[in-house]
């Protein structure tokens, strides 16, 4: 018995110390170094420190006629391939149109369409002018695919993009079919904050046209392979980046970002750029195209402006090229951040904006901790005048609850919201019920003129399987809320399913572990004094 209660003491003690040092950043900013980098103070949430709300409209739209575009160019590289001869692949809206030049190829059209793109369906086909055009249209069941891919994805950009190290307490998730929401506690510069998520980030390779004229272009006489684009340059007088001079590249995207494999910040005359490099596929294009254009000028294209256009001066370059546009550094550092994150897959609007101000912020935290104080202090007054010696050994399992919850805060790195608090008095008055459930088991043995050891033993043995069926129950009713609810709810099922938790480990176990140390001092008398009354 004696080595069983050292061994209860012993995980109560360490669980006290492991909740201490998830804690203690949270109150004490003066900690050594290792304290600091293994446990983190508890994020608060917007509606404790204040800060910018953000509602995301996705064009997820976009993303399906993106889609077919894709489809467009790979069908067109895989013709070419089969050598099935066409004489143009078009890509309108949901629709992919093809003419081929040779009506008894259709079925071999059809066999690579079926096999390699399943989500489209032949829609008619038609003889043109001694030609064959055969209509295919994208389904509904994969356009909700592709719409459904292109919103988790613009979840988990717009989360890499603003939190690159995956330290920071925003919270961003989708919200119905193409929504997401943004909250950035303590964040004050939403403007910046905004123009991080509205890029789109598309990085391309294309070659420039020196073989056309400029000033032909600028009066509307596009060559059809070739598009009109324009550099960008900083504004000396106000310092923001604007659009600089027009310049004539080639249609054909000869690299993307997709391949982008890693992207920094390197300075040259104390002129910082941006240095990158692609994965090994990306490597072996990139040479190819080195290759291919050796004296010709690159443009290096981001969301359809050209940053740079250097001129292609040898034919192996390991797959590395540097994009330079006068950056000033902070701008260099946030071009990074995107491209590491990678593209949108489709075009973002902000729907609603909302800013909490800090002083709302600071006046939430003082309405919580004061409803938070007067309900814990009138919960451990009533459990000591109504309990005495056993109250009092319950207001302390009670702490315990608390500072387990905080530190399981601290420890998954969960935000802490209004709800939140509220989830904590709950879960609070939650563990006094388990109490006064355990005590009155033992008043009714102690009537039944039991020995105290036995009515302790009986009490805490017919009490738990009620504890466990209503902590139970309650902790499934708060799992279903932070599984399907959002923001607050969240937060209120968060530290309400970390409270029913530290609850059944608090009310049951310390508690029963600091009356069997009692019991086996032989310092029941107050103890059973308090509990026998009534």
């Amino acid at each position: 018995m004696k080595v069983n209660l050292k061994w209860r003491m012993a995980a109560i003690v360490l669980v006290v110390a492991l909740c201490v040092f998830f804690v203690m950043p949270s109150l004490v900013d003066d900690l050594p170094t290792f304290w600091k980098k293994n446990a983190r103070k508890i994020s608060l949430g917007l509606d404790l420190r204040g800060g910018a709300h953000l509602l995301l409209q996705v064009k997820a739209e976009e993303a399906v006629k993106n889609s077919v575009v894709q489809t467009a160019g790979d069908l067109k590289e895989m013709l070419l391939k089969e050598k099935i001869r066409f004489a143009r692949i078009e890509p309108k809206e949901r629709i992919l149109e093809v003419v081929l030049l040779k009506a008894e190829q259709e079925g071999d059209l059809l066999n690579i369409v079926s096999r390699q793109y399943p989500g489209f369906r032949k829609l008619s086909s038609v003889p043109e002018d001694g030609r064959l055009k055969i209509t295919f249209e994208l389904s509904e069941e994969e356009a909700r695919r592709i719409r459904e891919h292109a919103v988790r994805q613009a979840v988990e950009t717009i989360r890499n993009r603003l939190d690159p190290e995956g330290v920071k307490e925003h919270d961003i998730v989708a919200q119905g079919e193409e929504r997401i929401l943004v909250q950035l506690p303590g964040v004050e510069d939403v403007e910046h904050a905004k123009e991080m998520i509205k890029k789109v980030a598309l990085l391309e390779f294309k070659i420039v046209d020196r073989e056309h004229s400029l000033e032909e272009a600028l009066r509307g006489n596009v060559p059809p392979d070739s598009e009109l684009l324009y550099t960008s340059k900083v504004d000396p007088r106000t310092g923001r980046r604007m659009r600089g001079d027009p310049i004539l590249v080639k249609k054909q995207t000869l690299l993307t970002g997709d391949m982008l494999d890693q992207a920094r910040v390197e300075f040259e005359y104390n002129m910082p750029r941006v240095a990158i490099s692609f994965d090994s596929k990306g490597s072996k294009i990139f040479d190819q195209i080195a290759e291919a254009n050796v004296g010709k000028e690159l443009a290096i294209i981001l969301d359809n402006t050209v940053y740079s256009h250097p001129v292609i001066k040898q034919r192996h370059y390991g797959g590395r090229a540097v994009i330079e546009g006068n950056f000033t550094p902070e701008e260099a550092r946030d071009l990074v951040v995107i491209l590491k994150a990678g593209s949108l897959p489709a075009p973002v609007e902000v729907e609603e904006e909302r800013t909490v101000g800090p002083s709302l912020g600071r006046d939430s935290i003082q309405a919580g901790i004061v409803a938070g104080l007067v309900g814990a202090l009138a919960v451990v007054i009533f459990m000591v005048i109504y309990y005495g010696t056993a109250g009092f050994i319950a207001d302390l399992a009670l702490i315990l609850n608390v500072l387990i919850i905080l530190a399981a805060m601290a420890a998954l790195r969960a935000t802490l919201t209004l709800p939140g608090i509220a989830g904590i008095i709950l879960g609070v008055g939650m563990a006094v019920d388990a109490n006064v459930l355990i005590f009155e088991r033992i008043r009714e043995e102690l009537r039944g003129g039991k020995p105290f050891r036995q009515a302790v033993d009986a009490g805490f043995s017919r009490a738990f399987s009620a504890i466990f069926d209503s902590n139970l129950t309650t902790l499934i009713a708060a799992a279903l809320l932070f599984q399907f609810g959002t923001g607050p709810l969240r937060g209120f099922a968060v530290t309400l399913c970390i409270g029913l938790v530290a609850n059944l480990f608090t009310a049951v176990w310390v508690t029963r572990t600091i009356m069997d140390y009692l019991i086996s001092q032989r310092r029941v008398v107050g103890v059973g004094i308090s509990l026998a009354r009534g």
